[in-house]
């Protein structure tokens, strides 16, 4: 008898290659269902975001990491790529495309230059309880021949320093309200300024929320603000903290022009902050392409936002804007730099 010899069932079928998949790649139903699974968190964020649904604590303070979860949304395209699969693809691409259009423009720059009418340079620093190198502050001022200096946190041992380092007298006119603590607040100009805070900012903020107009040559009365809405870190702070974004001056076209400077604990991503510049605001490092750069904190390698900012009516051209270290702060400082309209 010869040698048995054993038979492959299916001598014609080549043998298996490659790596062995699981089985639900094998699925289209079950590879379609885990996909979609996995887009599913980032389609409620765009939702939440979109339609500013973000009410209460703790969806306000994690709605400013947009632009952090705009990166990881290209997880479940790379599974749908893994799948071999092109309409799960072109499915999951939706969200990074809704995330591109939200945070990239603010990385894209707008200005316009060559506009005739008077220069007006501002800058905001968050002075952290008066702890900043404020020889830093005055280096820039001088450096950047900044017209209006907007501060928060400013103390008043710090609202002493001014002088020492030569800010007060570079910007001789100003509205003070320096405070112990996180609570102060301050516009130097170089120019002249009559007070013009409102009468129930005491009754609506928890910070000091000085207001100046100032008078420039050849140019319309322009008034500033220096912000500082409490930070939304806790459920009944984010009800004030929505309440005095609220608060803040609306623009007006028939009005005098306004500037809002400060530190808004807000990012661009806030229906709150969104809300205001629809009144006739423009984001002035979001129109320079600096709108992704980091405001706060400088002192985290994790915490990375853009709360900060300068924000001008739709009638002032915006030139320019950059972010600036601060030694001895937690934030850097926004420059900006404007062109008004004449008179």
């Amino acid at each position: 008898m010869g040698a048995l010899v054993k038979h492959d069932e299916n001598p014609a079928a080549p043998p298996p290659t490659g790596p062995r998949f699981p089985g639900w790649r094998r699925t289209p139903a079950r590879a379609a269902a885990v996909t979609l699974g996995l887009t599913l968190p980032w389609g409620v964020w765009l939702l939440v975001r979109m339609l500013g649904l973000e009410a209460g604590y703790p969806l306000v303070p994690a709605i400013a990491f947009t632009p952090y979860i705009a990166l990881t949304a290209l997880l479940p395209p790379v599974v749908a790529g893994y799948l071999r699969s092109w309409r799960l693809l072109a499915l999951t691409m939706v969200p990074v495309v809704a995330f591109a259009a939200l945070v990239t423009p603010r990385a894209v720059s707008g200005t316009e230059a060559g506009q005739d009418g008077s220069r007006l340079v501002v800058l905001t620093a968050n002075l952290y309880q008066g702890r900043a190198d404020l020889g830093v502050i005055a280096d820039l001022v001088e450096r950047a021949e900044v017209d209006v200096l907007a501060v928060q946190e400013l103390t008043p041992e710090a609202a002493e320093a001014m002088t020492e380092v030569g800010v007060a007298q570079a910007l001789p006119h100003d509205v003070v309200d320096a405070r112990p603590g996180v609570s102060g607040s301050a516009i130097y100009a170089r120019h002249p300024v009559t007070d013009v805070t409102a009468l129930d900012v005491a009754d609506t903020h928890a910070f000091a929320r000085p207001s100046a107009e100032i008078t420039i040559a050849d140019a319309p009365p322009v008034e500033v603000t220096s912000a500082h809405p409490v930070p939304p870190t806790t459920p009944d702070a984010v009800g004030q903290w929505q309440r005095e974004i609220a608060a803040l001056p609306r623009a007006e076209n028939d009005g005098p022009l306004r500037i809002i400077a400060g530190d808004f604990n807000a990012t661009l991503d806030h229906a709150a902050l969104r809300e205001l510049l629809d009144t006739g605001y423009r984001d002035a490092a979001e129109e320079a392409g600096a709108g992704l750069r980091p405001t706060w904190s400088t002192t985290s390698a994790v915490l990375r936002l853009t709360i900060d900012h300068v924000l001008a009516d739709e009638r002032v051209t915006v030139d320019s804007a950059s972010v600036h270290n601060v030694l001895g702060s937690d934030h850097r400082a926004v420059l900006a730099e404007f062109t008004l309209p004449a008179t």
